[in-house]
């Protein structure tokens, strides 16, 4: 969870008569997540943001499922999914369960035109590529790569991209996504023992309040849907707001590795957990220190997870053959383990650099249309020397 932060102007007192200069009162929203019992944010506005001009026939973008049901490892070339120029129809889903739904996007364009929510769920875009600034009426959040940004459920927003290489790799969750309790004291503070620290954490700045009326679109997503709603003022009007219901980015440069003499299991690599998944960052670091140490894992099978690794950067030291923006999935009820020679290379190895992105899920993932297209159909044999 983040913490506390506010920008702009907000009154004395929740609830109360906050006059515009010019006259008037401004319109104070509370968004609030679990009905009123937990994380919530209070917005001040110029304008009401109820305001709806009319509403648009919406339109599916449920994840066309191929394959419900899965029992091989596979792998899929994620840079195969071709970009194209807008930002919602380069996302495509390539694996999905009730809990979370995982995409890949290449969008070459920044939204000018529209805004867009997300009602159903959280999302975490990790840059892979690009660089530029997530918009939000919660202020201005610079992104790079390697950052993840987690975008809270109801957050209007915009992607607004330096440049027209650009590849994403999207988690949404359809519960909150929080970080690891153990990482937490009972305040939320994050302890000593976690691999990143609150001033790892970038939230929102420079508000800008845009005080324009008119007719803004809003595609407002829920239930695989997309609603296409216009509205008579900008959403971004806010004069100030205060809270703990806002969007943040945490860089994967910033996640400080835990090491020990013999492999550590992967949960030391968390980063964020919610219903049903866990996600993981692998990051350079020194290797294991026991004389006799094996750095590369051992083989293992997942009992009650499936796991799927998208990689990022750097010689994964467990694989051959891997490419920047590759996806596995090793699913449950199947062992999985290093590549033919790869424990033998890791033996007397001092570190590595690589860097991935790891999601767990403890329900099975169905595989969609878009992931067989760009499926490497012999993965599952990768393993015979």
């Amino acid at each position: 969870m983040p913490h506390y932060h506010k920008l702009g102007k907000v009154p004395s007192k929740r609830h109360i008569v906050f006059k515009k200069p010019e006259g008037g009162i401004y319109a104070e929203q509370v968004v609030s997540t679990e009905g009123f019992a937990d994380l919530y944010s209070i917005t001040y506005h110029l304008y009401p943001p109820t305001r709806v001009l009319k509403i648009d026939e919406p339109r599916s973008v449920k994840p066309e499922v191929a394959l419900e049901d899965n029992m091989q490892h596979r792998s899929f070339k994620g840079f195969e999914i071709r970009p194209k120029d807008d930002y919602l129809e380069s996302r495509k889903a390539v694996l999905v369960n009730n809990d979370v739904h995982l995409s890949l996007a290449a969008p070459r364009s920044s939204m000018k035109d529209y805004f867009f929510k997300n009602s159903s769920a959280d999302e975490m875009i990790f840059i892979h590529k690009g660089e530029g600034t997530l918009k939000t009426m919660y202020g201005k959040l610079p992104f790079k790569y390697g950052d993840h940004l987690i975008i809270p459920r109801g957050t209007i927003y915009q992607m607004e991209f330096d440049s027209t290489d650009n590849r994403l790799f999207i988690m949404e969750s359809f519960s909150p996504i929080r970080f690891p309790k153990r990482y937490m004291n009972k305040a939320g503070q994050l302890l000593e023992h976690s691999p990143f620290y609150e001033r790892d954490i970038r939230k929102p700045e420079a508000l800008e309040t845009i005080d324009e009326q008119g007719d803004f679109l809003i595609y407002i997503k829920r239930d695989g849907m997309i609603y296409p709603y216009h509205y008579a003022s900008h959403p971004f009007d806010l004069i100030g707001w205060d809270g703990y219901h806002f969007p943040y980015a945490l860089s994967i440069h910033d996640f400080e590795p835990i090491t020990g003499r013999i492999h550590q299991p992967p949960p030391i690599h968390q980063t964020f957990e919610g219903r049903n998944f866990v996600t993981c960052a692998f990051v350079p670091r020194l290797y294991d220190y026991h004389p006799e140490a094996i750095p590369a894992p051992y083989h293992h099978s997942n009992v009650d997870s499936d796991e799927v690794l998208y990689y990022v950067d750097g010689d994964f030291m467990s694989r051959n053959n891997i490419e920047k923006g590759q996806i596995t999935l090793h699913p449950i009820g199947i062992a999985h383990g290093p590549h033919p020679g790869a424990i033998e290379r890791s033996i007397g190895k001092k570190e590595t650099q690589e860097l991935a992105v790891m999601v767990d899920t403890f329900k099975p993932l169905k595989i969609t249309k878009a992931a067989l297209e760009i499926e490497d159909k012999d993965y599952y044999k990768s393993w015979m020397e």
